[in-house]
């Protein structure tokens, strides 16, 4: 294998899940009860282990939905975050994967397939 140093590798894994919420501040439609098929990018980063990955994809996929996508999926976000904007989403998702042995480097959700939030971890 060819030199890797100073190389990032990183790779991603979608997840989907579906959700109700509202923002009571927001002067629109926003404020009333509505629902949004959400998507959700998870990136991490690390070095390639001795089978030449940085995370088994099945590892990251279980660690994800037991930690995320069950809690949240088809509930009203509002009981799990304050004021859950998109950006809250992505924080407080960020915030549930932190403590997991992983190397977490960004999170992005869609709220539409338009319009998305994304966190990122400053590099170390």
């Amino acid at each position: 294998m060819s030199n890797l140093d100073g190389l990032r590798v990183s790779v991603s894994q979608e997840f989907e899940f579906h959700a109700a919420h509202f923002l009571s501040w927001h002067p629109g439609k926003c404020a009333n009860l509505h629902g949004h098929s959400y998507r959700v990018q998870v990136n991490v980063e690390g070095p390639l282990d001795h089978n030449g990955i940085v995370i088994d994809f099945d590892q990251l996929a279980e660690i994800v939905w037991k930690r995320v996508i069950e809690p949240l999926d088809h509930s009203l976000l509002n009981d799990h975050i304050e004021n859950p904007t998109a950006e809250r989403l992505a924080v407080h998702i960020m915030q549930k994967l932190e403590d997991v042995a992983i190397r977490l480097s960004e999170v992005r959700v869609w709220e539409t397939a338009q319009s998305c939030a994304t966190v990122r971890r400053s590099p170390e």
